[in-house]
């Protein structure tokens, strides 16, 4: 069974960098495509950002040139380099495999403005 441990989040001030990480385990994890998700109170989950096997990485056009997903395949693990967060980044952040295993709990990123 997929496992999805999320963590890294935290409260940054506005402009500021924080880089959360996700641990998956269950699966041949350098075969999988790898994706980050958000979710703010009110709204629905999107999609932040994917990195296939090979590396070719995806971005919303909101985190493009802010955001840089990154995988490290000997531990199994996703990171999230965010950088200049703003307001509008506040959400509850989480990873998952393609396709979807069932959901983590989550680390929480609250940006001050």
């Amino acid at each position: 069974q997929v496992q999805l441990v999320e963590s890294g989040g935290g409260l940054v001030q506005s402009g500021g960098p924080l880089s959360p990480s996700c641990r998956v385990s269950g699966t041949v994890f350098s075969d999988r495509t790898l994706g980050w998700y958000r979710q703010a109170p009110g709204k629905t989950r999107e999609f932040v950002a994917s990195i296939t096997s090979g590396g070719s990485t995806f971005y919303l056009d909101a985190v493009k040139g802010r955001f840089t997903i990154s995988r490290d395949n000997a531990k199994n693990t996703t990171y999230l380099q965010m950088n200049s967060l703003k307001f509008e980044d506040t959400a509850s952040y989480y990873c998952n495999i393609v396709p979807w295993a069932t959901w983590g709990q989550g680390t929480q990123v609250t940006v001050s403005s």
